[in-house]
């Protein structure tokens, strides 16, 4: 009778908590969706009956998981489950209204009760990735990695055959954009080479190498358009080597024919990376040089002996350090922690290391502050580095002006006018932080730090939402990146996408050979035609790519792979340097796209696994 009962019980528990889970999970989705107000669509809908039974499938599939699941992958995943139940509320209630209610209790609830949904869904996930894994590892054992008739190719054949055939692929879309996307302070850069008057405010190894070679051609042939060809087609033919180079490293790692060539026609076709390959901002350099770097710290995490043996793999290290942080500021800051990180942490070659390190810093300090010398180059302002205190008081400014004193309005005045802080935009700093005061703030940087933090302790959820509306776009997944709209620049106005820049600025001028394939384009950067599509619109998403690697570093970190984890701190390092940037844009990620087919390759175990060791390099 006490065993019935007992079954019985436990019988019903399994059918009641999954029931009810589901229920909760069907009543609380409005609050992590965009629905602009209108619960009433989901919630008086049949759409409502069918996510309860797909939610109940997978609660109770997911439970027999779970169950067998270590305490450990649990605090994993219900750690990454609530991040992501946090990015989807406050993202659709910032995209909503603008700001998060940090007091609503609902949405506090509707995050509890979907960490646990996706908690569950992702123990399940991670449990059919092993078994993925699994298959693959049988798959090599019996030699299915045989790579066809190409892999008889010497390695430099197939580099360059590679390389050819991403440009050919390119090609027709420099022909429908020609002479490029001369876009994001490319005339700005451009006229410094013209005038000589250099600054630091974008880096000058970019400056010189993108202006110097616009203005060459044009002093031969008198044409702007040609000498932005030319540098274009400069940028697209180091990126077609570099994307082939790291495909050639796929076929070292073991990795099938088949995932190579979808790399290959993902790298040729797939169109943030073709727009930014051929675009002029430093954006797609930095993107190959990380890519580079990414690289051969995968190397030297995964099997370091090899690593040191290998002249050319400490040169490459040392010119992607160098180059990642000569061509954007940010990548100093989180190259800088990743190193002190790999130092702490690696064991028996910390001098190695930390040589490596001292060559790429000396590198990079040759050619920044030696091209500074040489071009006497302005300092840049502190505006960069303060973007988000800059917002903060913005926001502070406009929403609760009345309830500051007003002599903090005065001493606020001094280091940024009111008629720039009258500029404020929630989604873009640029505005109010262009009018910054360096003067004053050289003179007096703790009278602004004062106020910073006294309005800050007075105002913190201003504050917070004063970030996140700048950064929300790179973690919530379900953004329209619209931060330009209303803004005109040389050829349109932007409206309800401000996705790529896409224009040729001034001294060029757009010579489209494909119209159609120019307009398939303008679409594309300028309006909302790719989110439109389910499922698909989510791959042109940062925030997407972002929770991607995110639970990349999630499976990983279960699995005590630290060998394979260790490498993918960078991008995220990286990532964070972008959240205290101006604004949430595709260029400053980049990366992410770049690094899609390696967090693929990784959690679906195309590639051979390494023992799970600490890291003793």
């Amino acid at each position: 009778m006490t065993d019935n009962s007992g079954k019985s019980y436990h019988h019903i528990w399994q059918w009641l908590f999954p029931v009810l889970l589901a229920l909760a999970g069907c009543f609380f989705l409005p609050q992590m969706l965009r629905l602009d107000g209108r619960e009433l669509v989901f919630t008086n809908s049949i759409f409502a009956v069918a996510v309860f039974v797909g939610l109940l499938i997978l609660i109770r599939k997911a439970l027999l998981t779970a169950m067998l699941c270590h305490r450990r992958q649990w605090v994993i995943a219900g750690c990454l489950s609530f991040l992501l139940c946090i990015s989807m509320a406050f993202g659709s209630s910032l995209d909503e209204t603008g700001s998060v209610s940090f007091i609503q209790g609902k949405m506090w609830l509707a995050i509890l009760v979907w960490s646990i949904i996706i908690s569950l869904a992702v123990l399940l996930s991670w449990k059919g990735l092993d078994n993925c894994r699994e298959r693959k590892s049988d798959a090599a054992a019996k030699g299915c990695f045989t790579g066809a008739g190409f892999d008889k190719l010497t390695d430099f054949r197939q580099l360059i055959l590679m390389a050819l055939f991403i440009l050919l692929c390119w090609l027709p879309v420099f022909l429908a954009v020609y002479p490029g996307f001369f876009v994001y302070d490319a005339q700005e850069e451009y006229m410094q080479v013209v005038t000589r008057e250099f600054t630091h405010h974008h880096p000058l190894i970019h400056v010189l190498l993108m202006g110097g070679i616009v203005q060459a051609v044009y002093k031969i042939t008198d044409s702007y358009n040609l000498g932005i060809a030319a540098y274009t087609m400069f940028q697209m033919a180091v990126l077609a080597v570099i994307f082939s180079g790291a495909i050639l490293s796929m076929r070292r790692r073991k990795i099938s024919f088949t995932v190579r060539l979808i790399t290959l026609l993902y790298i040729g076709f797939f169109p943030v990376i073709v727009m930014f390959s051929l675009c002029s901002a430093k954006d797609g350099l930095f993107t190959g040089l990380f890519l580079i770097l990414f690289l051969v710290i995968k190397d030297l995490c995964e099997n370091p002996k090899a690593f040191f043996s290998s002249k050319k793999k400490q040169l490459m290290f040392v010119l992607g350090a160098a180059g990642v942080m000569l061509f954007r500021h940010n990548g100093r800051y989180a190259l800088g922690v990743f190193m002190l990180l790999l130092l702490i942490y690696s064991r028996g070659q910390r001098k190695r290391i930390l040589l490596l390190t001292a060559a790429s810093l000396g590198l990079y300090l040759l050619f920044s502050s030696g091209l500074g010398l040489i071009l006497d180059a302005q300092k840049g302002g502190r505006q960069e580095i303060l973007t988000v205190p800059i917002q903060q008081l913005a926001r502070v400014h406009e929403y609760d002006r009345e309830s500051v004193d007003k002599q903090d309005l005065e001493t606020l005045y001094r280091f940024l006018p009111q008629e720039a802080l009258d500029r404020y935009t929630p989604k873009l700093s640029d505005g109010v932080k262009s009018s910054f005061n360096n003067d004053v703030f050289a003179e007096e940087p703790l009278t602004f730090l004062k106020l910073w933090l006294r309005w800050g302790l007075d105002h913190p959820f201003t504050y917070l939402n004063a970030w996140f509306m700048t950064s929300y776009g790179l973690w919530y997944p379900d953004t329209v990146i619209d931060v330009y709209r209303g803004n005109t620049v040389f050829t349109y106005t932007y409206e309800d996408s401000s996705y790529f820049g896409y224009e040729v600025e001034q001294p060029g001028i757009r010579e489209s050979k494909l119209p159609w394939l120019n307009e398939w384009y303008r679409r594309l950067s300028l309006e909302i035609t790719q989110q439109k599509i389910p499922v698909i619109s989510m791959l042109f998403a940062p925030g997407f790519l972002f929770w991607i690697l995110m639970f990349t570093i999630g499976y990983l970190w279960q699995k005590k792979n630290v060998q394979q984890l260790f490498p993918y701190l960078l991008p995220l390092l990286l990532w964070l340097t972008v959240t205290v940037g101006p604004t949430y844009l595709v260029r400053y990620v980049v990366f992410m796209w770049v690094l899609l087919p390696e967090m693929l390759i990784c959690l679906f175990g195309a590639q051979r696994s390494f023992p799970q060791r600490r890291l003793t390099i």
